[in-house]
């Protein structure tokens, strides 16, 4: 593993807080971002994890969340794109120990407001939903997750993402066609591919050059023949590049049924076609590798069979854990592949915080529920 960059030693501060937001100012220098945004980053995750950030890392995690293997309610991920610098995101769950789902709600409900206001962005979008993904008695595992894409200003662009089915799993396809209609995507739901599950419904709030929409389906079982019939966009990845990836992620071409289920997403920006204007396809790297050594080469090969220079994820990986690769498996959690009208294919590899525990070296991981991408 390559030396941190700038020399910095990794310390395990006491609090949830303290060890996520050294953790997001490190990323942020891979990423390349002044030590200013680093700061203002920290402060802001700290913030919009509310009480729990205070929480002594010598006791267990306050709530499950299934946003990561071990409860952490906080995951990083870098965006790659050839010739650019990687886009460095963090997604968080800002309702973490409120104490029920429906608490938990309101709570990142009023988180994601009070950065609308701090940020001046309309929440219009998510607030014709409240009804249908934050009811009083909400279901499922999850209420209101945030995700903060982190630019230089210290201003980041701002996502949250919802459960389908938060009003009961046998509604979660009419909850997302629901609110695929109030947003004016009528059409939409009908454009998705056949899936076990509708897992998450993701909305762009804030200064996005071009909003999006996204639905997130699960496929159990996924083959690299499955997985390269899944896009619907016009025009779309060609199956031969999707099968490829698939491969390389995985390690094989064949389906696998004691994982997580690979995961689709489908981005909506306009509402006269009804199609999609971009797909993601992502793999739980860590269900198909023994260590994060390995879930590390696969991440490098497919960075690298897009041109991609795979030196800052070599140099983001000690800048959130000092433990070695292979003593371990779950810091490189998910790989995606993102492909959007207009833009290059575009890489994504999902880090863990590993703030509560780390997942032992193993030829055979049992399935575990689905975080959010």
């Amino acid at each position: 593993m390559p030396a941190p960059p700038g020399g910095y030693l990794l310390e395990r501060p006491g609090t949830l807080g303290a060890l996520t937001a050294g953790q997001l100012r490190r990323l942020c220098a891979v990423a390349g971002l002044a030590p200013a945004d680093g700061d203002s980053y920290g402060r802001t995750l700290v913030d919009a994890l509310g009480p729990v950030a205070d929480r002594p890392l010598d006791l267990p995690p306050v709530t499950p969340t299934f946003l990561s293997d071990d409860h952490t309610p906080v995951e990083y991920s870098l965006s790659f794109t050839p010739g650019t610098a990687p886009t460095l995101r963090v997604l968080l769950e800002p309702g973490c120990g409120a104490g029920s789902l429906a608490r938990s709600g309101r709570a990142g409900l009023a988180a994601v407001r009070e950065m609308a206001r701090r940020w001046n962005f309309s929440t219009a979008p998510l607030d014709r939903l409240q009804d249908l993904f934050l009811p009083s008695s909400a279901e499922g595992p999850l209420a209101l997750w945030c995700a903060l894409e982190l630019r230089p200003g210290g201003v980041p662009k701002v996502k949250v993402y919802l459960n389908p089915a938060a009003r009961g799993a046998d509604r979660a396809g009419e909850t997302v066609r629901e609110a695929l209609r109030r947003l004016g995507h009528e059409r939409a739901f009908g454009a998705l591919p056949e899936a076990d599950r509708h897992l998450f419904l993701a909305l762009d709030l804030g200064d996005w050059e071009e909003p999006r929409l996204k639905i997130y389906l699960a496929h159990r079982g996924l083959s690299a023949a499955g997985a390269a019939g899944l896009s619907r966009m016009d025009p779309g990845p060609g199956p031969a590049e999707i099968r490829t990836f698939f491969e390389l992620a995985t390690g094989t071409d064949g389906a696998r049924h004691d994982v997580r289920p690979g995961q689709s997403c489908h981005a909506f920006t306009e509402t006269a076609t009804g199609l999609p204007s971009g797909f993601t396809l992502y793999i739980p790297v860590r269900d198909h590798a023994r260590d994060d050594a390995e879930a590390c080469r696969r991440a490098v090969a497919v960075l690298e069979r897009y041109g991609i220079d795979p030196a800052p994820l070599l140099n983001a990986l000690p800048a959130v854990t000092d433990r070695r690769l292979e003593d371990g498996v779950g810091l490189v959690a998910y790989l995606g592949l993102a492909h959007q009208h207009g833009h290059p294919p575009r890489v994504t590899v999902y880090v863990s915080a590993e703030a509560y525990a780390v997942r032992p070296p193993s030829t055979a991981q049992p399935a575990l529920p689905e975080p959010v991408r």
